[in-house]
């Protein structure tokens, strides 16, 4: 195949630790919420200053910044939403994201140089509606989740002065297109207000009417049973027909996530975007390699959701593995045989196989005893993290890059 255009790798900025660790490894744009009307209220987020440094610091790396406004606002909310929305179209956001019909046409109205993207909780499936976004201004939709590929090239052949968005990684919500009750009516916490407490993953068991108390068990493996939890979405074998389908960005989920999944995640799909650009063949044969740097970070079970049909088995998804652990991130630049600075994040111990994660791929190294820059003593293991430490690699570092080591905080 050949690819006309690159989409664009659109990753998830929770904090601006996880922002700075996106456009490291390579995102094309960055999504983030302000303090208030985003799906994610329990992400760090960004308050007026830290939203004018996020912007700045993407539009200095090339690189764009959504806005998340895509809370269902009622009428006593709507005016703050739109104070909140001028502001950010002040500040320079590159478009904001948004469910709401209301919200859409008063945003359009009040906010007229605003870019507005149509949220995935929008639950988009059809041409029509597309149209009917387009007709409003919109200038690009995020699919609902339950849209297969064939399906969204349909759309993309139907309306193509539309921009189609795509989620290709990360967790998936066992409601249509997110759009949940369970923790609302179980915990008072609204998933379509940001504050989902996410009792779609908690262990359940049965109980028998007429025996009140009595809690059976559902038997499913050691972890327990987790009878409505979706699996996690891995859509990096679907890349060439996601091109293919015409989806102009590429949406990786976990706005709650820790820089070091961001990491991984990016630098993986990046990688496999660039691949694939230059030919099919290059693709296909790093595949294997690229499913595996995924497994480095954590993650569900995962599978294809909806993008090929309906999931085989689309609950039951037990705990979180992963096949390393983030051991530091480096603060400053260096080159091969020059000592490294670090801040520490888990310990790991001399004589150990290590890994830099960088823009450029994977590295892997012994560690060597380091120095401990609190005491100035050279030691060959320390676990306090926020600690700086500086180790020689025999490779060239830049601030930002990854250390990475054996699993002991994390199941595999």
């Amino acid at each position: 195949m050949h690819m006309t255009k690159k989409p664009e790798l659109l990753c998830p900025a929770g904090s601006m630790e996880a922002l700075r660790t996106a456009l490291h490894f390579g995102a094309d744009a960055v999504y983030g919420g302000m303090k208030r009307f985003g799906l994610r209220a329990f992400a760090g987020n960004f308050d007026e200053a830290q939203l004018r440094e996020a912007v700045r610091l993407c539009h200095e790396k090339g690189a764009r910044f959504y806005l998340t406004m895509n809370v269902f606002p009622f009428d006593d909310q709507m005016e703050d939403f739109v104070a909140a929305a001028a502001l950010a179209h002040e500040i320079g956001v590159d478009a904001a994201i948004v469910s709401d019909l209301g919200a859409i046409v008063t945003l359009r109205e009040r906010v007229p140089g605003l870019s507005l993207h149509v949220s995935t909780q929008a639950s988009t499936v059809n041409s029509a509606a597309v149209r009917h976004y387009r007709s409003l201004g919109c200038e690009r939709v995020i699919l609902a989740r339950e849209t297969s590929i064939a399906r969204a090239k349909t759309i993309h052949e139907a309306v193509p002065d539309v921009e189609i968005e795509t989620f290709v990684h990360g967790a998936s919500c066992v409601a249509y297109s997110g759009r949940c009750l369970l923790s609302a009516v179980l915990t008072g916490r609204s998933g379509n207000q940001g504050e989902c407490a996410q009792p779609c993953r908690w262990q359940y068991a049965v109980v028998e009417e007429k025996r009140p108390g009595e809690y059976l068990p559902v038997s499913e493996d050691e972890n327990g049973t987790y009878i409505f939890s979706a699996k996690d979405l891995n859509l990096i074998p679907l890349l060439p027909q996601l091109a293919d389908a015409g989806v102009a960005s590429l949406k990786i989920e976990g706005r709650m996530k820790t820089e070091y999944y961001v990491a991984t995640v990016t630098a993986a799909y990046r990688r496999a975007i660039d691949l694939l650009a230059r030919s099919r063949e290059a693709f296909d044969a790093a595949l294997p390699s690229l499913m595996a740097e995924l497994s480095c970070a954590s993650h569900r079970e995962s599978d294809t959701g909806f993008m090929l049909g309906a999931p085989d088995n689309p609950g039951g998804a037990e705990g979180f593995h992963q096949e390393r652990e983030f051991i530091a991130r480096a603060i400053a630049d260096s080159e091969a045989g020059e000592s490294a600075r670090f801040v520490l994040k888990n310990r790991f111990c001399a004589g150990e196989e290590l890994e830099l994660l960088s823009p450029d791929g994977v590295t892997a190294f012994t560690a060597l005893p380091f120095l401990r820059e609190k005491t100035g003593e050279t030691v060959t293991t320390l676990g306090i993290g926020g600690e700086t430490i500086a180790m020689v690699l025999p490779c060239r570092v830049r601030s930002g890059d990854i250390l990475r080591g054996q699993v002991r905080n994390h199941r595999r």
